[in-house]
């Protein structure tokens, strides 16, 4: 057998303790050979659903168990994603995916509308383990905007596309079109209208292919400024270690101009890096894209060592809060950790570590 000088077996010595001392990478031995495999990671996931002005004395029963089971099955749905091995991205993406198609979330399907009338959709995504992000504004057709968000960043040299452009790119990368009435909902109709009507702007036109008026009013099922900074978000961590960030919008009730917020923009409404945390914003964007909310809690983590937690509240209930900014965060660590922090009456939020129980919150008096 070749003899190994002494300096290179202080190098190879040095090597091997490098590659396995991370934070996120730990050691078993399997069957007495002395072989050494990374120990996987338990999964955990975090979702929100928007925050804003909710409030017990002004939700029903039904619709807050209709929250509550809405907010289980997205949960569930990105958790089943990472039970059988998958990576975080798809979980992110799946769970959102089941937000855009439920009516009861500002995204997707029950996107607010603009004040021309029409449904403007936002979203990003983001990917822990390289840095690559993608994120589209003001799309009409992709029914999915968190997947055409996804194929910004997998499919084309771009990070962020918006209105036409970026629906054109979504027929180019094979993405479920639909029609633009596909995302109109009666009660956000109404809702816009009775804005508009207050502001003295007029009122567009009832969308092409929208259905006709309903003969008797539509009654307000939740309170009617529920979604004043409403989105949708998840966060997740795999069993490889890796973290990703999506988050997905209709914009604001009656907004103008071509206004886009901060969930599109990477590092203030979304970020994710293996190196310090993910996170997924819903709050007024004008202040979270001013204060790079997303980022700057990562930064926290990364380069003052805080706790996730603690980063979170420093951010929302210091930075956040002093500018009279409203809203929260989701946020999940490379060990694991789960946290939110809002400073709006409530919060559409749950999380799932593997192993754990289902927590679900709306108010700003549970855990």
């Amino acid at each position: 057998m070749d003899r190994v000088s002494e300096g290179t077996r202080m190098k190879m010595t040095g090597s091997i303790r490098n590659l396995f001392s991370g934070a996120i990478m730990a050691t078993t031995f399997a069957g007495g050979a002395g072989a050494q495999q990374p120990t996987a990671h338990h999964w955990a996931i975090v979702l929100h659903g928007g925050a804003g002005i909710i409030e017990r004395a002004s939700m029903n029963p039904a619709t807050e168990a209709a929250y509550r089971a809405s907010l289980a099955e997205a949960t569930q749905a990105g958790a089943q994603v990472l039970d059988r091995g998958g990576t975080s991205l798809d979980a992110v993406e799946a769970a959102i995916r089941i937000l855009e198609d439920d009516p009861l979330f500002n995204a997707g399907r029950g996107a607010d509308f603009a004040a021309d009338g029409r449904n403007e959709l936002d979203a990003a995504i983001m990917d822990g383990s390289n840095m690559k992000a993608g994120a589209v504004g003001d799309v009409t057709r992709s029914r999915h905007p968190i997947s055409l968000a996804r194929a910004v960043m997998e499919k084309s040299p771009h990070v962020f596309l918006v209105g036409q452009g970026a629906d054109e790119f979504s027929v180019y990368a094979g993405l479920e079109q639909v029609d633009p009435s596909y995302f109109f909902t009666e009660r956000r109709w109404q809702s816009l209208v009775k804005q508009l009507k207050k502001e003295g702007l007029p009122i567009p036109p009832r969308p092409a292919g929208a259905p006709p008026p309903p003969a008797e009013p539509v009654t307000e099922i939740e309170p009617p400024d529920a979604h004043k900074y409403g989105t949708v978000g998840v966060v997740a961590l795999d069993r490889a270690g890796n973290l990703a960030a999506g988050t997905s919008t209709g914009g604001t009730q009656a907004k103008r101009w071509g206004r886009v917020g901060d969930s599109p923009i990477i590092g203030a409404g979304t970020y994710a890096s293996n190196q310090s945390c993910a996170v997924s914003a819903t709050g007024t964007g004008e202040y979270f894209i001013r204060l790079t909310v997303a980022r700057t809690v990562c930064a926290l983590v990364q380069y003052k060592g805080m706790k996730l937690q603690a980063a979170a509240d420093e951010v929302v209930h210091q930075e956040l809060t002093g500018l009279d900014g409203d809203g929260g965060v989701i946020a999940i660590a490379p060990d694991g950790e789960m946290v939110w922090s809002f400073n709006t009456p409530g919060m559409y939020r749950a999380r799932l570590a593997e192993g754990g129980k289902l927590e679900i919150g709306i108010y700003n008096d549970e855990p």
